[in-house]
């Protein structure tokens, strides 16, 4: 569906400068149009297993669901809930083990998102950026009622308490203030970025943007430069970048790009000449009125000139 769908998907993650382990984990099927990426939160190695955990249970209950996306993203991320609790009630290093995580469905020209905690889905398309997914943390909420600056929320000492993760409790399907789901648009000439918050911390909507928009036909390297200046703005936390770049979506720096501006540049510079050929002529056209007016004046002038020579 990748090739069929005309998308292109690349992913790259970091443990950062900070951490000794990267509880961060991705999964990218660019044939079904399935993206995820989940950030592990609990001491020792237990932070890493939830995002597993989380993982392999989404993959598996996307493969067999069927009915709508939202019912299908759902019930996956629910059944990691689950899964999540249940294994942490075995093993007392485990307590307590839980994830955040942001997952969409590629389906039909559009995305279905499924969201918990504060990772976050971007869409990149015409020139801008646009957060789809809203943090559910205390910091997160009060920079999208306008509380925060980014750069305030960015900072903010609570900028890393969530008040809904994956795996702390058990959860039903049915519960609307679990799991966060929504539909959007994806155009061909869009991209999307899925990010753990040890990107979105360090790095503001405008630098990812720019980032990305140096996308030239590479997903995976547009991750990669995204991750390395989460590390250079110091890379205080695990990392992850995924990027699905739309058929269509050309970076600023890309050949097609330059080809549109240049064509764009063209059209621009014959519909100049068209219209100063216009004006010219429009010039003309009044100079040689005024021209034949003149001589119509002259010319009755000297004939009644010449009848009243006549009569005398």
């Amino acid at each position: 569906m990748g090739a069929a769908g005309g998308w292109r998907a690349g992913a790259a993650s970091d443990t950062g400068l900070l951490r000794a382990r990267n509880e961060d984990r991705y999964w990218v099927d660019e044939e079904r149009g399935i993206f995820l990426v989940v950030d592990g939160v609990g001491g020792h190695a237990a932070g890493e297993t939830a995002a597993e955990i989380a993982v392999e249970t989404i993959r598996e209950q996307l493969a067999e669901a069927e009915g709508p996306a939202e019912e299908r993203v759902r019930r996956a991320i629910t059944d990691a809930n689950n899964r999540i609790f249940e294994r942490a009630q075995d093993a007392e290093a485990l307590r307590g083990m839980a994830c955040v995580l942001t997952l969409a469905v590629v389906d039909d020209g559009q995305m279905v998102i499924g969201h918990v905690g504060d990772s976050r889905l971007y869409l990149i398309w015409n020139g801008g950026i646009r957060k789809l997914t809203p943090d559910h943390s205390p910091v997160g909420e009060g920079e999208d009622a306008g509380e925060f600056t980014e750069e305030q929320a960015m900072l903010h000492p609570r900028r890393n308490e969530v008040f809904r993760d994956v795996g702390t409790r058990p959860r039903d399907a049915g519960d609307g203030s679990f799991v966060e789901v929504r539909r959007c648009d994806f155009k061909p000439d869009a991209a999307f970025l899925l990010c753990t918050d040890g990107l979105s911390d360090l790095l503001p909507a405008a630098a990812i943007r720019e980032i990305a928009e140096r996308y030239a036909g590479e997903p995976e390297q547009v991750a990669r430069e995204l991750v390395e200046a989460a590390n250079e703005a110091g890379g205080k936390d695990n990392v992850t970048a995924v990027l699905v770049a739309g058929g269509e979506f050309r970076g600023r720096g890309s050949g097609g790009t330059l080809e549109a501006r240049a064509r764009h540049a063209t059209t621009r510079m014959r519909m100049g000449n068209s219209g100063e050929s216009a004006a010219g002529a429009a010039r003309s056209m009044w100079a040689g009125r005024a021209a034949f007016l003149i001589y119509g004046v002259v010319l009755g002038f000297l004939l009644c000139a010449a009848l009243l020579a006549t009569r005398g």
